[in-house]
Parts: structure tokens; sequence; C-alpha cells
């Protein structure tokens, strides 16, 4: 029996997988020992690179490091863009009443939700696109296509005219931001080696969630610091167009395409057809889908519930604690990656699914307080619960389909499970984004029928209660019998 050292996505920190059927994954990759002479780069027009071997500890050493960091903050900084786009929404449709718009809360709520919907969808094509195309080539031509959202908006809420439905279309086109997390993601895998992996995608995919939060901090503060009274709100999307042309530029001139590069759409098919993969991919709708899907409607619900905090005035200009929610889901997903490793995913995850429904339950039976404090803790708390979950989730993946996939069992070996484990973390990442979705459209439902948001609160905590059930009878009832009680 082996061990393999593999990188988790999703939290930074490097997984030791037991190999079932004892074939080490070091001898089936030439050059992961170093023993190997490094091939020489070879650069070609348009920044493409041939014979790169990041497993190759010469040629990493030697200039391989230096290229993979370069290509990191470049492709960290346009997903941060991204998000910041996929987000706008969330915060423009808050001050729509103050700049003439008359749209009904579940048009608002439509708003919110079709860039989520968008995204999620987008993430799986994206996946494919950097193989295709090339990871600097595609990370230009993904940036450029955040102006069309972000100029978008900025043209229609600047006529409170716009009809509803070009509002929606925009909205939905702000879904390009949503899945450029997916070819960012891709892209960066190709850079780096096993034992450094999880801790570039980790920071990829941090920078990434950040841009909700720096959204929502800088979009109010922006619109109306020279607005005097009332709100600039085409601002909120000619703010970004400047960083947009920057991040294009940039990876034009620092990033570089890979010929190594290959799609594995034959592993996300193969992927599909193993049932733990829709298994994690429900648990991940209840982690990640609450963090996008809260961080999309939290300045609404502050906005309805406490109208008065919707917007703190600091001199001439209006600040939104809403940015608060995201910050510290954003933060406490690699912590609960590393708490992890420690406790065992499966384990976190359900500490994390019990926390979320605690917490929801006691913000329900506190709202007759009327205490806007005591409610945005309690907001907090679940954002930050929902990191820890994120970061768990993605721990279990690698893992699960190590050792308990089909292919595993049938005696797959490391490298055909590392396949699948891959495809299966972009599929993931791609159906937990729809919660984005679901979570503004169930609160419009639960609104609509009932005039109030509680019974959306309860229908949540419920989702929590049974993906708690389901992964304690997946991954921690057996665990002693099927040596899964590290997961």
């Amino acid at each position: 029996m082996t061990v393999d050292r593999t990188a988790d996505a999703g939290t930074g920190n490097s997984l030791d997988l037991t190999e079932v059927n004892g074939s080490a994954a070091a001898s089936a990759q030439p050059g992961t020992a170093g023993t190997t002479a490094a091939p020489a780069l070879e650069f070609r027009p348009g920044r493409w690179i041939a014979n790169w071997d990041a497993e190759n500890k010469e040629q990493w050493e030697s200039g391989g490091r230096a290229i993979a960091r370069r290509n990191l903050n470049w492709s960290i900084f346009a997903e941060f863009l991204g998000f910041v786009v996929w987000q706008l929404w969330s915060i423009v449709v808050v001050q729509l009443p103050a700049a003439g718009f008359t749209f009904s809360t579940s048009e608002i709520f439509w708003l919110i939700s079709m860039p989520s919907l968008v995204g999620a969808t987008l993430r799986i094509p994206y996946t494919f696109m950097v193989p295709r195309f090339g990871g600097r080539n595609w990370t230009i031509v993904s940036a450029l296509l955040l102006l069309i959202p972000a100029t978008g908006l900025a043209l229609c809420v600047s006529n409170p005219e716009t009809p509803f439905g070009v509002m929606l279309l925009v909205a939905a086109l702000a879904g390009f931001g949503g899945g450029n997390f997916a070819s960012s993601m891709a892209n960066i895998t190709f850079f780096y080696p096993a034992r450094e992996k999880g801790w570039a995608l980790g920071l990829n995919a941090a920078g990434g969630n950040m841009g909700a939060a720096v959204a929502q901090l800088a979009v109010p503060i922006v619109i109306t610091l020279l607005a005097v009274g009332t709100v600039n709100l085409p601002l909120a999307g000619w703010m970004w167009v400047p960083f947009i042309l920057i991040a294009a530029f940039g990876a034009w001139k620092y990033m570089d395409n890979l010929t190594s590069a290959k799609g594995d759409i034959a592993g996300s098919v193969a992927a599909l057809k193993e049932p733990h993969l829709w298994i994690m991919a429900l648990l991940y709708i209840g982690t990640f889908g609450s963090f996008i899907g809260f961080a999309g409607v939290f300045p609404k619900l502050i906005k309805d519930y406490f109208p008065a905090f919707s917007s703190i005035g600091i001199g001439t200009v209006a600040l939104s604690l809403a940015f608060l929610g995201p910050l510290v889901g954003s933060l406490a997903r690699p912590y609960g990656g590393r708490m992890a490793d420690r406790m065992g995913g499966a384990r976190m995850t359900v500490a994390a699914f019990a926390a979320m429904a605690v917490i929801t339950l006691t913000m329900i039976w506190t709202l007759p307080l009327k205490n806007f404090w005591l409610f945005l803790v309690l907001f907090l708390m679940l954002f930050t619960a929902s990191g820890f979950g994120n970061g768990a989730t993605y721990r279990m993946i690698p893992v699960i389909f190590a050792i308990s996939s089909r292919a595993a069992r049938k005696g797959a070996n490391s490298v055909a499970t590392q396949r699948l484990a891959s495809s299966a973390l972009g599929l993931i990442s791609a159906i937990g984004a729809y919660g984005g979705f679901v979570i503004p459209q169930v609160l419009n439902a639960s609104n609509t029928a009932t005039g109030s948001y509680t019974p959306a609160f309860y229908g949540f905590v419920g989702a929590y209660v049974l993906m708690l059930v389901v992964c304690w009878f997946f991954y921690i009832r057996n665990a002693n019998r099927n040596a899964m009680g590290h997961v």
C-alpha cells in the first residue's frame, strides 16, 4: 500500500490519499522525482510554451516556478474582477428605487438570481476553453467579455424607462463573471506540480471570492461619493472598466499558453457516472450555494428588514455593511479545509451544516427583536459556517474518488482516480453555483406566497439538516468498515 500526495483545490492543503490498488503515482508520471533531465522549455510565437513539465523539479526550480507565479498573479486579478461583475446586480438592485425605477420585489429577485443561473451554467463549457484556446488567450477573451455586462449595466441604470426585459438580459450577461472561475482554475491546474497545486488553486479561489466582498464595499461608496444626496448609479458599471482593461492587457503581456494543457471530456463523462459526484454536488450546493446565494441577497434582506441600516452615511458617502458577509465567508474557506485535514472532511462538513441550521433558526427566532446588530452578527456567523463548509467539502472530493469511487473499487490506478477527481471538482463547482439562483428564488416564492421570508429560512434549515444526514450516512456511518474515517 502506497501513499499519494494530491492537492486539494479548494483549500490550498495537500492530502494524503491512500492508494488502494498499490500502484504509485510517482512511477506513472515521468519526471516526478526529478531524476529525468528537464526538457528545455520552448517559447513559441503567441506566448506558447512547449515541453512544460511542472513535476520535473529541475525545470521547475530553474524557471518554471517564476513563470507559474506570474500567470497565477494575473489569473487571480482577472478572476477577482469576474466575481465583481458577477455580484454587481446584488448591490445595484437596492439602489434602483433611488434612481427612479419601480420594479416589483419579484422582479428584483430575478435581477439578483439571473447572473448566478447563467454563471453556473457557463462554468461547464468554460472548463474546456483553456485546452482549446490556451490559458493566456482565454483569459484575455474572458476578461474582455466582462466589458459587456459592466457597460450594459451602466447604460441600463442611467434611464429609469429601461424595460425590465432589457435589464434582465443585461443581468444575465453578468454570468460571464461566474464562468471565469472554472477556466481560471483549470488554467492554473496545468502550471503547478501536485505538491504545490493546492496552495496555488486556494489562492486563486480566495482571490475570486474576495471580489464579491470588494464590490459590495466599493460600489455604494463610489456611487454616492459625488452625488450629493442621491446616487450616480451608472458608476457601478463604469468604475470597473479600467480595471477590466488592465486585466486583459496584463494577460496579453505577461501570461502564457501551454501546449501541454489538454482537455478531458472523457474524464468528465466518466465522473458524471460516479454516484459520489452527485452526492458531493448536493453537499456543495448547501455550502458554496449558500455562500454565493446569501452574498447576492444580503443587501436586499438588510434593506427589507432594517431599511435604516441599508446604507450608513459617513461624510458624503454611503457605506453598506453587506460586504462583511462575503468577506468573512471567503476568509473562512481555507481554514475550513485546514480543520478538515485534522477532523476529517466529512465530520467538518456535518459540523458546518449543523452550525448553519442552528444559526438560521436563531436568526428566525430573534427577528421579532428588530435588532439589526444581532441580525448582522448571526448572518456573519452563517457566512462563516458556509465558508468552513466550502473548504471541508472540497477537501473530501479527491479522497473519496481515490478510495471509494467505482473506478477505485474496480482497481483503477491513482492516475485514473486523480483524473476523475479533477473532472469532478470542476463539475461540482458548477453545480454548487446554482445555489446562487435557488436561494433568491426560494426567498422570492416565500415572500410572494406569504408576504414573509420566514418560511424560506425554515426551508433552508430543513435542507441543511437533510444534507447533514446525507453526509453522515454516506461518509461517517460506515467509516471504520470502509476505511473512510478520514474523508
